[in-house]
């Protein structure tokens, strides 16, 4: 089968647990967002512009053949990232100073509904292979590493779900207002603050943890050779639906084939691909 990709001052304490089932590393990190300082703490570390590629999918195998790509200009080449780099401080510096009164509304929401901490962050790998703490409205529980244990335990399939795509359809930990978070991707909003601090950027690959970085293979110097993005391929290209071999291929596929003009198609359709609920995760 062929798929075939392109695009035209209070202080809050964390304890949610992250996707992984590791809780060893925890340590506190103060982040102000916006006005606020946000003290995140007790975070597990356990990962018509853009030219059209077709990716051979063997639904057999989970694996997807390398295609052969037309080289562009990357995003690591001096002029080209700072270009994007101004781009990035605009885009997020713009939404944090719009989206203000949504973000105090989640936030009294989160704290209302679940208690405790509003925002919690995750060790992700960034530019060069630094790590940093990628940043999120809460959305889960608090034992979440307890309750996914038991979930995988007493569910096989949902177990060969996780160890393939790393995520689950349906995840036992998110609360239900977390769920209207994730499916409108809301809960993502505080991101604009990595955006600011060069952690992370509008458009690139996704954030990933150190456990996922070793499915890269040949690619992970490609990884590690931008920073990761808010939005990207994968996002307006199916989201949960595709296999993880194809998340790989869609970021590798944007670091080698980047354009400006591809940035800016993604941000445009970003936005109706999650509004669309079987895309959102």
């Amino acid at each position: 089968m062929l798929q075939t990709f392109g695009t035209a001052s209070p202080r809050l304490s964390v304890t949610e647990s992250p996707k992984g089932l590791s809780s060893a590393g925890s340590r506190p990190l103060l982040v102000p967002v916006l006005a606020m300082p946000v003290l995140v703490m007790h975070v597990s570390m356990p990962a018509n512009a853009y030219p059209i590629t077709t990716v051979e999918v063997n639904p057999g195998r989970d694996h997807v053949e390398r295609p052969t790509l037309r080289r562009r200009s990357k995003p690591t080449r001096p002029v080209a990232r700072t270009i994007k780099r101004a781009l990035d401080i605009l885009i997020a510096g713009s939404a944090l100073l719009i989206a203000a009164p949504v973000v105090l509304m989640i936030a009294a929401v989160v704290k209302l509904t679940m208690g405790g901490p509003v925002i919690f962050g995750h060790q992700r790998i960034g530019l060069h292979g630094r790590r940093f703490y990628c940043l999120k409205f809460r959305s889960m529980v608090s034992n979440g590493d307890e309750v996914l244990r038991q979930y995988l335990d007493a569910n096989p399939i949902a177990q060969d779900e996780w160890r393939q795509k790393q995520k689950l359809a349906y995840d036992p930990r998110i609360t239900r207002f977390g769920r209207v978070l994730r499916r409108s991707s809301l809960d993502e909003l505080p991101q604009f603050y990595n955006i600011l601090r060069g952690d992370m950027s509008c458009v690139g690959p996704r954030p990933i943890v150190d456990g996922e970085l070793a499915r890269y293979g040949e690619y992970a110097t490609d990884y590690t050779s931008v920073r990761p993005g808010l939005t990207g391929l994968w996002q307006v290209s199916g989201r949960s639906r595709v296999s993880y071999e194809t998340r790989i291929q869609l970021d590798v596929d944007y670091i080698e084939n980047w354009t400006l003009g591809c940035d800016i198609s993604i941000l445009l359709r970003t936005i109706p691909a999650v509004m669309k609920p079987d895309d959102a995760g």
